[in-house]
């Protein structure tokens, strides 16, 4: 393992705690159980693993998806985890996962690349190849709508604080804001030039960031539009991304086999972690920012210690930065 520190002011470096390996190829998605006990990884070898976090406690592979698992969610109060495959299925799992079967659903003609669900575990979304997004009741699983606008593989989606709007980014290189009370997309931003592999809204719900094929992480805001930050620091796509709960720092995840920790306050790159032989396909912060995990290509999964201090009380949003790692900051555009 291999950690660069840019110039980062934070106290405390972070630090691998774990690694996993059991997966049969690459791992696409990964996730924290609620209650910190457990990691949850989707691979491409069409396989769900849950990981305990206790050594001396067994990990549990599940095969009911019939091609490569592409995305994994989990609950935040609602016992649940939810997965897509390629397969065009979702799949619900009960968190006792060891010991309970999966509730098939299948609406769409194409593989599912992502599954979200709301912050209060009501509602989910699923986004496809088949240039959707579908809305759902996790209650009974009921169908709810369809937001069609995407002209190529919806590849990320991601609700709102509030669940009211949803941002979605996919082939066609934009990156979509919509309203689910209107159940229209009410903006749409242009500035990636290749494919959108992520999107995320910052948790005060007023910045929305995207990464992409093109290397590049954008954060704009939602009341403007504006461009407030581009960073630019991966020698490769930029496949994911994961915001710490005080909305300070961010975490990327690129084909370049690196993943980055960026300070969204300060407006630069704060580490460079290397430990995968392969390119890094999935990262998540643990729900209280105190961990973060990293999933490869290598079919391996990293569980590093945060360690870094920065996260204070309140949540403050990205301010507009006149730099960016390796590079200037684009000029932010005329709201529109």
């Amino acid at each position: 393992m291999v950690l660069e520190q840019q110039g980062s002011n934070l106290s405390d470096d972070p630090t691998l705690e774990r690694s996993f390996r059991g997966h049969k190829d690459g791992v696409t998605s990964v996730g924290f159980n609620t209650n910190m006990k457990q990691l949850i990884s989707g691979s491409e070898d069409g396989s769900i693993m849950l990981w305990n976090f206790k050594p001396h406690l067994r990990s549990y592979r599940y095969t009911d998806h019939e091609g490569p698992v592409l995305s994994v969610a989990v609950s935040s109060t609602g016992g649940i985890i939810a997965s897509g495959s390629k397969d065009r299925t979702i799949r619900l799992w009960a968190q006792n996962i060891s010991k309970s079967k999966s509730t098939l659903i299948k609406a769409h003609t194409g593989g599912v690349r992502r599954v979200a669900f709301t912050q209060d575990s009501c509602s989910l979304l699923s986004a496809s190849d088949d240039k959707t997004i579908k809305v759902w009741s996790v209650a009974g699983q009921k169908f709810r709508q369809t937001l069609s606008g995407h002209s190529n593989w919806v590849r990320s989606a991601a609700f709102s604080g509030n669940g009211q709007y949803i941002l979605s980014g996919g082939d066609d290189k934009t990156v979509r804001l919509w309203d689910l009370n209107q159940r229209a997309c009410v903006h749409k931003y242009f500035d990636h030039t290749g494919a959108v592999l992520d999107v995320l809204f910052h948790p005060d719900s007023i910045c929305v960031m995207a990464c992409g094929a093109d290397g590049a992480i954008n954060v704009w805001d939602t009341r403007t539009h504006q461009l407030l930050q581009h960073y630019v620091g991966h020698t490769g796509p930029v496949e994911a991304m994961s915001v710490h709960p005080s909305g300070d720092l961010l975490l990327s995840a690129s084909a370049d086999t690196t993943a980055k920790v960026w300070d969204l306050r300060e407006g630069h790159m704060c580490y460079t972690l290397q430990g995968h032989s392969k390119g890094v396909c999935a990262a998540a912060f643990s729900p209280e920012g105190d961990y973060f995990a990293t999933a490869s290509a290598d079919a391996s999964l990293l569980v590093w210690r945060t360690n870094m201090t920065t996260a204070r009380a309140t949540t403050r949003a990205p301010q507009p930065s006149g730099k960016a790692a390796a590079g200037v900051a684009d000029p932010a555009p005329e709201a529109g």
